[in-house]
């Protein structure tokens, strides 16, 4: 078909005709190509987990402050001792799911006033996208919001939960968190990271419900556990050597139950200062991800996970917080 003189006029073959046309055009190629590659190069790559990946949220601390600039060639991760190439990376751009877990017995409600107090401004470092639930416990545990991604209605309802909560009288914590994971299994998001917040004084006995117990839980709904300690609660000592301790009644310890799925659990006089820093903590955290190694199912293996060496020399006194491990399904 002829070519309009329209046409001819904005061709580059027609302004120079010295040129071939299929030179031109070869030229435009390689130009088009070279900016798509310097767009891709902008941005980050794009990896998905799946079903079989082995899912570990990390986060790093210099003292009390957050580590938050890394990248995925700055951690080194050991599954029983072998080095595992990630096959995804995540930080704060991965939406979060969290339950807030309140404490509402009566030797509590001071702190959780203060928290109520402060929740609109703590939630501000939540990102768009990031769902709360709201979830208290006394002697029995109940949901008082679904998840929801407005953070003011959140810190509205918080209110109500702690005034009109009415769960028994007891402190049942270890109990509490096996419901909380269950909710997290069933109702959070598919994707992203997941985490609860205790807020209690860790003050309880836990009956038939052991911290091993809970742990599963917690590992089974993919969630890290982090809490904030008031009032009189302290890390129970360990049972000394030869002293008998009856199993179905055990001390609550959420300092254990944190360290083992990579939380942070802190002792606080100060609870707005403490819930403030304690979602900025939750929140700035990283994904790693790595393909699982064949194994058999129900035996749990071991996750280390380290900074790099360029990194450590760049943080010389950084802590790295992981979950310890995983029972293969």
């Amino acid at each position: 078909m002829p070519v309009s003189a329209r046409t001819k006029a904005v061709l580059p073959w027609s302004i120079c005709p010295a040129v071939p046309a299929m030179m031109w055009r070869t030229f435009f190629l390689i130009v088009a190509l070279g900016l798509l590659s310097a767009q891709e190069i902008k941005e980050e790559p794009t990896f998905r987990i799946g079903v079989s990946d082995v899912r570990v949220d990390v986060q790093v601390t210099d003292g009390v402050k957050p580590v938050t600039m890394l990248g995925k060639d700055d951690f080194v991760l050991r599954d029983e001792g072998q080095p595992q190439r990630l096959a995804y990376f995540g930080r704060e751009s991965e939406p979060l799911t969290l339950i807030l877990l309140l404490d509402v017995s009566g030797s509590m409600r001071p702190q959780l006033d203060q928290v109520a107090n402060t929740a609109r401004e703590s939630l501000k470092s939540l990102m768009p996208g990031d769902h709360v639930a709201i979830m208290g416990f006394a002697r029995r545990s109940a949901v008082q919001l679904e998840f929801n991604d407005n953070h003011a209605e959140v810190a509205r309802q918080l209110r109500s939960a702690v005034n009109g909560a009415d769960l028994g009288s007891g402190t049942l914590i270890n109990a509490a968190v096996v419901d909380a994971a269950a909710y997290m299994a069933k109702s959070a998001p598919a994707t992203g990271r997941r985490a609860i917040l205790v807020i209690t004084d860790n003050l309880s006995i836990n009956y038939k419900v052991d911290d091993e117990a809970v742990i599963r839980a917690l590992d089974a709904s993919d969630t890290v556990l982090n809490s904030i300690v008031f009032g009189r609660g302290i890390r129970p000592a360990p049972a000394a050597s030869g002293r008998y301790r009856n199993p179905d009644l055990t001390p609550a310890d959420v300092f254990h139950l944190a360290e083992a799925t990579g939380g942070n659990a802190v002792k606080s006089d100060n609870a707005e200062l403490s819930f403030r820093e304690m979602i900025e903590k939750i929140r700035t955290r990283y994904t790693l991800a790595y393909h699982a190694p064949v194994a058999s199912s129900g035996s749990f293996r071991k996750i280390e996970v380290a900074l790099a060496p360029v990194a450590q020399r760049l943080y010389p006194n950084a802590e790295v917080h992981a979950r310890n491990g995983y029972l293969v399904k």
